[in-house]
C-alpha cells in the first residue's frame, strides 16, 4: 500500500491517501463537465484504497454542488484550491470520494490525466459508479 499526502495550498485541508496502485501506474481522470475543465483536473481513486480528508477550520471548507447534486466538490474558501468530490453517507462523515491528484505532494509522479466523459449517466448511474470506482473516505471537519 502506498501513502501519499497533500492537501489545500494554505493547509486548511490536508489528505492521506492509501492505495494499492502507484502514481505512474495510475490513470489520473479528467472528467468534461464545465466544473472540472475549468478546475483543469486529474481525479485518481482506487476503490481498495482509503482517503482521509481533514479540515481545520470548517467555515473555510466551501462544498459545492450543482448538477444531479449526488456529490459535495470540497474547496478551500482561503486558498481556493479545489482538493476532492466527496458522496457522504446520512451521517456526512464516511462516504466515497475522489481526489485531484494535483493536491497530492507527489503529483509529479503521475501520468496526464485522460478524458472521461459521464454526461450520459443519470443520478442512480452516477451514485453506482462512484460507489465501484472512488475510494472510501472519512471527512473529518474539526
Amino acid at each position: 500500500m502506498h501513502e501519499l499526502t497533500g492537501g489545500c495550498h494554505c493547509g486548511n485541508i490536508s489528505v492521506v491517501y492509501h492505495t494499492r496502485i502507484a502514481p505512474e501506474e495510475a490513470q489520473p481522470r479528467a472528467c468534461q463537465c464545465g466544473f472540472c475543465r475549468k478546475h483543469n483536473t486529474a481525479a485518481v481513486s482506487d476503490n481498495e484504497g482509503d482517503l482521509t480528508i481533514r479540515v481545520k477550520d470548517g467555515e473555510q471548507l466551501s462544498r459545492y454542488q450543482f448538477g444531479l447534486k449526488t456529490c459535495e466538490f470540497l474547496i478551500c474558501r482561503n486558498c481556493g484550491v479545489y482538493v476532492a468530490a466527496f458522496a457522504g453517507e446520512p451521517d456526512d462523515s464516511a462516504g466515497y470520494a475522489t481526489l485531484m491528484s494535483f493536491c497530492l505532494d507527489e503529483r509529479a509522479r503521475y501520468p496526464a490525466a485522460a478524458p472521461s466523459d459521464y454526461a450520459g449517466e443519470d443520478a442512480q448511474g452516477r451514485r453506482a459508479r462512484r460507489r465501484r470506482v472512488w475510494t472510501p473516505a472519512r471527512l473529518i471537519v474539526d
